[in-house]
């Protein structure tokens, strides 16, 4: 009996997972109908079937846009490679060196204050501090200034990549402004894949690469960016898309370049090519962009028809999602300009600087033996010496 039982009981269980996978599927199936409707997508009297492969004309289809996620983790080898063995040589021949961070002296107190109540604390914060650990003030300033480099990148990792962000864009912009003049869709393919699969890549790499102020906003710009591009692929407006691709890679390799040697301290060097990347961002991307582009997908579609599709409000909806990150970057853009034309400072508000490390260990002697919080007279709180 109790065999049956348990037979009947896995029988049962074999039942509702078939079930299951039977309302799954039918639930994805209405779904990817609901996603592909033509009323979303085609205007008035056009369809799916008008983009059908047939006599020698091959159109796009969604199906291969699965192919950027193997092609954004491609583009990440290709990265760490390039990081490594072209970048960081490249950096040294530029002089720019390796400089390893000294850690603070683990200290559970002053590490549980940083991470939960501040970064900066006040000086009467820092006295406080000091007593509670039993060290003097200027050693809790040094653990904390310490603590707060640990999580700025060193010059080289930045380096690096910039570096690989100016490789792709450079790369990109020559492709397409070649492919600009082919309008055969391999290459048109290659140019969407590689871009998409780039924005992939990046988001990938949101945790790990340098941040700065404008995070969001740089979130916001990659899942815009991959979602134009994937829609104009899947409903064939290859050619507005190669567009809005090539405007936006044409400025951004001489940020990229302006950067590397920012970090090199070619200031001369650093200051012609970010004059010329202004000028680049500014006729691209707001002249360019909105007066030509954005006229043409938001006014050229109503001349051919009175009843825009779903689609037409998703696709303008981003880009000008995209024109208004444009207009934000452009401002600061401009704020930085104004401080190197009237201050003659080239400085980038959104990236943390690392600060001095002057006071060294030995200049301060411990408040009192035997501190169990790491301030103790046999050890410092914090290491003697940079590498």
């Amino acid at each position: 009996m109790f065999y049956f039982m348990l037979f009947l009981f896995n029988k049962s269980g074999i039942i509702f997972n078939y079930l299951y996978l039977l309302s799954m599927a039918h639930i994805l199936k209405t779904l990817n109908s609901w996603f592909w409707w033509e009323n979303i997508w085609m205007p008035v009297n056009v369809t799916w079937a008008h983009f059908v492969d047939r006599d020698g004309l091959v159109f796009p289809k969604p199906h291969q846009l699965y192919a950027t996620i193997p092609y954004a983790f491609i583009l990440l080898i290709i990265r760490f490679f390039s990081e490594r063995y072209v970048a960081i040589p490249l950096a040294k021949a530029l002089g720019i060196k390796n400089v390893r961070r000294v850690k603070p002296q683990p200290n559970p107190v002053l590490e549980s204050y940083f991470r939960e109540c501040s970064k900066h604390p006040s000086q009467s914060e820092i006295q406080g501090l000091a007593k509670k650990c039993n060290c003097t003030v200027r050693l809790v300033e040094k653990w904390f200034r310490r603590r707060r480099n640990l999580e700025i990148p060193t010059v080289l990792r930045k380096f690096q990549e910039a570096f690989w962000r100016f490789s792709f864009y450079l790369t990109s912009s020559i492709a397409g402004f070649i492919f600009l003049y082919d309008t055969l869709l391999p290459s048109q393919y290659w140019y969407y894949m590689a871009e998409i699969s780039f924005y992939w890549s990046l988001l990938f790499t949101l945790g790990i690469d340098n941040k700065r102020k404008d995070f969001l906003a740089h979130v916001v710009h990659h899942l815009a960016a991959i979602g134009l591009m994937s829609g104009s692929w899947c409903g064939n407006y290859v050619r507005l898309g190669t567009l809005v691709m090539f405007v936006h890679d044409t400025a951004d390799f001489w940020l990229e370049a302006a950067k590397m040697f920012n970090y090199a301290r070619w200031e001369k060097t650093c200051n012609m090519l970010f004059i010329i990347f202004s000028i680049a961002f500014f006729i691209t991307r707001i002249i360019l962009f909105p007066f030509w582009i954005l006229r043409a997908t938001l006014y050229q579609p109503t001349y051919y028809s009175t009843t825009p599709v779903i689609a037409y409000f998703l696709f303008n909806g981003q880009l000008l999602i995209l024109q208004g990150l444009h207009l934000y970057w452009g401002y600061l853009i401009f704020k930085i300009l104004r401080r190197f034309i009237f201050l003659k400072d080239l400085k980038d508000d959104r990236s943390d600087e690392e600060e001095e490390d002057s006071v060294t260990d030995n200049e301060e002697e411990p408040a009192k033996n035997g501190n169990k919080n790491g301030c103790g007279s046999s050890k410092h709180l914090l290491n003697s010496s940079h590498h």
